[in-house]
């Protein structure tokens, strides 16, 4: 499945040693200012290569507007995104041709489908998450211009929460040839009341979902998560005042609906499965073998990650929002 939203359609496409990379957007409004310059920043953060503690595999990402845009505003038509690969290093990946790298899609997609590409693992590899980024800006413009906001921080990394110890946690790791993982925090102000539907529809249902389809993303909380698992209904509970909720453990959803109340969310993200220090897997014939992965990897996803988990935020929010305005 590479197509996600119902009124706010995107369709991905690319792979990670490909030529491009890109997304076509279906059921964007017309007539919203638009141009590369609102995309880029979003890009820019996810993108490679700008410090020690990311991959160095360097891209420019430069995003291309292939379509649906006329004299700089939305045409309502089909907005085609791209963004071209420049640095691949495809050689670096010859020696997992025939080895299913540990952690990784390499065993899934082999039994799946039969085939897979093994040069940094194609569509399963987190550079498919660049146009989901891409689109998740125009969601984040059509969203601000309704007076919603998406802002997403780092938690922890490794269990450290402060940040010089975040990052030397990370460059520990990477000395050793392993990697870290981390949790990642993204909230949307200014909501209105509404948004999302009962039983099968449930927002909180839709945001998890969205966020599990993060290729690093191992479990999700909205509001208090699980902690609430750990609290009287009277802790929990939010209560309310004359001037509305006196606490927010719900997470700003109610029943599946939004309360009007900052939506936060929370993604544990996974170590980074490509690591140098020596495994124990199995090759495509069945035997077991040792295996080391080259090439060039993030020692911690979790910098890299916050514009994802916002853009997911953004995709799922704008698509609510288009719903309930069809009701208007």
């Amino acid at each position: 499945m590479n197509t996600f939203g119902n009124n706010f359609r995107i369709t991905t496409f690319g792979e990670s040693h490909g030529p491009a990379v890109g997304v076509v957007i279906d059921g964007c409004p017309a007539g919203m200012a638009l141009s590369a310059i609102d995309i880029q920043p979003l890009l820019d953060r996810r993108r490679p290569g700008t410090s020690p503690v990311s991959s160095p595999r360097k891209e420019s990402d430069k995003v291309e507007i292939l379509s649906g845009i006329f004299e700089g505003k939305t045409t309502g038509t089909p907005i085609a995104l791209m963004v071209r690969n420049e640095n691949q290093q495809s050689k670096d990946y010859e020696d997992l041709r025939e080895k299913f790298r540990p952690g990784h899609a390499d065993f899934t997609y082999q039994e799946k489908y039969g085939i897979r590409d093994h040069r940094g693992g194609g569509r399963s590899s987190g550079r498919e998450t660049l146009s989901r980024v891409a689109a998740g800006a125009v969601a984040m413009k059509c969203l601000a211009e309704r007076g919603i906001t998406i802002t997403g921080t780092i938690r922890e990394v490794h269990g450290k929460i402060n940040p010089v110890e975040m990052e030397n946690e990370i460059l520990a790791a990477k000395a050793t040839g392993d990697s870290v993982g981390g949790i990642v925090q993204v909230t949307a102000t200014g909501c209105p009341v509404g948004l999302g539907d009962p039983v099968f529809g449930k927002l909180d249902a839709l945001i998890a979902g969205a966020m599990m389809g993060i290729g690093a993303v191992k479990g999700v909380e909205i509001g208090d998560g699980f902690t609430a698992a750990r609290k009287f209904g009277s802790e929990n509970n939010d209560q309310m005042t004359a001037d509305g909720f006196s606490s927010n453990h719900a997470g700003g959803i109610l029943g599946g609906i939004s309360s009007g109340q900052d939506i936060i969310v929370r993604i544990a993200v996974k170590p980074t499965p490509s690591i140098a220090k020596i495994q124990q897997t199995r090759d495509i014939y069945g035997n077991v073998v040792d295996i080391s992965v080259g090439g060039r990897h993030d020692p911690c996803i979790v910098p890299r990650i916050v514009p994802v988990a916002e853009a997911m935020l953004a995709l799922v929010l704008i698509d609510c929002v288009l719903e309930q305005e069809k009701y208007r």
